[in-house]
C-alpha cells in the first residue's frame, strides 16, 4: 500500500486528511513525500522532501492550552470508567468508548458533556464508538482540502449542472 501511495505521490500533489494528530498519521505512513493534515485538517505540513512545498497551517493554535487542559481533566475522569480512553490529537480530543460497557455509555456521555460545560469555545460531536472535541471554528476536512489546493495554486471548478442532464455546463 505504501508503495502505491508513493506512486502517486511521485505523479501529483497527494495528502492525507485525518481526524488523528499529523504526528501519529506520519508514523503510520512514513512517507516524506506526502502533505498531511491531521486534527481534523486543523493542522497541516507540506512534504518534508520538497524543500519549495513547506505548507503550514494551524487555524486553532490559540486553543491548545484549553485543550491540554481538557485533555488531562477528562483523562482524570475516564479512570473511573473502565475501557474508556482519552486521545490527544492535538488540536482535538477523542473519547473512545468501544471498550466500554454499554451499560456506561450514558455515564460516560454525562461526564465528558459535564466537563465541556466549562469550556463553551469546544463543540462535542459524535462518531462510532467516540465523542469528539474540538474547537469551536469554522474549520473541517473539507476547509483544509480547499487551503491544500489554493496553497498548490489549483482552481476549484464550480459546474453548473442542468436538471435533466449529468454533464457540466
Amino acid at each position: 500500500m505504501r508503495d502505491a501511495v508513493r506512486g502517486v505521490a511521485q505523479h501529483f500533489p497527494t495528502a492525507i486528511v485525518s481526524g488523528r494528530c499529523r504526528d501519529k498519521v506520519f508514523n503510520f505512513v512514513k512517507l516524506e513525500e506526502l502533505y498531511y493534515a491531521g486534527s481534523h485538517g486543523m493542522d497541516i505540513k507540506g512534504p518534508t522532501k520538497v524543500s519549495n512545498h513547506k505548507v503550514l497551517c494551524q487555524p486553532a493554535t490559540e486553543f491548545l492550552p484549553v485543550i491540554q487542559e481538557v485533555y488531562e481533566t477528562l483523562t482524570a475522569k475516564m479512570e473511573s470508567i473502565p475501557g474508556a480512553m482519552v486521545e490527544n490529537n492535538k488540536f482535538c480530543l477523542s473519547v473512545h468508548f468501544r471498550c466500554v460497557e454499554e451499560a456506561e455509555w450514558d455515564a460516560l456521555g454525562r461526564e465528558v458533556k459535564a466537563v465541556l460545560e466549562d469550556y463553551p469555545k469546544l463543540c462535542l460531536t459524535k462518531g462510532r464508538k467516540v465523542l469528539e472535541i474540538r474547537p469551536f471554528i469554522k474549520w473541517n476536512k473539507g476547509n483544509a482540502l480547499k487551503f491544500l489546493l489554493k496553497s498548490l495554486e489549483y482552481t476549484l471548478y464550480k459546474y453548473k449542472v442542468h436538471r435533466n442532464s449529468t454533464r457540466p455546463r
